[in-house]
């Protein structure tokens, strides 16, 4: 039986990678780091590359250059809370690496049937589920090819994507 294969393998050989997120704030160090730094008033510069650019950044420059289509949709409330707010403002760089992001108000989603955790769904085959605590923290991930959750995830995503707002047109 051959290995699950793990999200860098996933991300290297796929065509397609969509990723949805659920929740309105996830594990965050209010006393250091880059949240913290945004609250103090920090802001990435758009012209500074060199200082907000990453390694997930390079990750998906790279899947982009191979052709890979990169979506990524975020489901939030409104109004938007802080760590909302520290995503949004620092969204310009996903896009400028090639992801393709939108933002879909909640109240627009309750009719969407949603799985229970956020994910990243490759080739509408793999699905990588990622698990958190109430507080946001990460309590791991799982990765799994089984056909119904694809087809879940797929769909979710589709429905989502449809009705979300493309990132430079969303205003919070």
């Amino acid at each position: 039986m051959p290995s699950t294969p793990t999200f860098d393998e996933l991300m290297a050989r796929c065509t397609t990678a969509v990723h949805l997120e659920m929740r309105d704030t996830y594990a965050v160090d209010y006393e250091t780091g880059p949240f913290a730094d945004w609250r103090a008033g920090y802001r990435h510069d758009p012209a500074n590359r060199a200082a907000w650019w990453r390694p997930w950044l390079d990750l998906v420059a790279e899947a982009r250059g191979r052709g890979v289509v990169i979506r990524r949709a975020r489901i939030v409330s409104e109004p938007v809370s802080e760590y909302t707010r520290f995503l949004y403002d620092g969204t310009f760089t996903n896009v400028a690496a090639g992801e393709e992001v939108r933002w879909l108000p909640r109240r627009r989603a309750s009719d969407i049937a949603l799985p229970g955790n956020d994910f990243w769904l490759f080739d509408d085959e793999w699905v990588h589920w990622n698990h958190f605590a109430g507080d946001g923290s990460s309590l791991g991930e799982e990765i799994t090819n089984d056909p119904t959750s694809a087809k879940l995830c797929a769909e979710a995503f589709e429905a989502v994507w449809t009705r979300a707002t493309p990132h430079d047109e969303y205003a919070i």
